[in-house]
């Protein structure tokens, strides 16, 4: 498979999420170790202080995450997240999510997750997250 399609098969995969799209999020960059997802926060996703809801939070981070470390076709699954919540962040915020690769070794890669208000650029989270990557692959390896 040329790698332009390739790259096109990895995207539809990840871009196949029921929980995002339940969550009403957009994934805008799929690239090797790289991620972008974004969400704006409704009533229904904050908590009982009227703030979003820190497993929103979390579930941003870890959708971009999954598209990060899932971005070369390999399968990989989450072995720990250490997550760190900075600011808080309300209805009407559009939030954004971004995953890089900090180390690719072997079996396992580390990302680092950002979670910021797209407007105002306030830190809302950054965790830490180390991936284990299977012998499996959902979009084949070139030859």
């Amino acid at each position: 498979m040329p790698d332009r399609s390739r790259q096109a098969a990895i995207d539809a995969h990840i871009q196949n999420d029921a929980f995002a799209r339940f969550l009403g999020a957009e994934v805008t960059i799929v690239a090797p170790g790289h991620s972008r997802v974004s969400l704006t926060v409704t009533a229904q996703m904050t908590n009982f202080h009227g703030i979003t809801h820190g497993g929103l939070v979390f579930a941003l981070g870890d959708l971009a995450f999954a598209a990060a470390s899932n971005s070369r076709g390999q399968v990989a699954v989450a072995l720990n997240v250490n997550i760190c919540f900075l600011n808080p962040s309300k209805v009407g915020d559009r939030l954004v999510a971004e995953a890089k690769e900090c180390h690719l070794g072997g079996r396992t890669g580390l990302y680092e997750i950002t979670v910021v208000d797209e407007k105002t650029g306030t830190p809302i989270a950054r965790s830490q997250d180390l991936v284990y990557r299977k012998k499996a692959w959902f979009v084949a390896p070139e030859d």
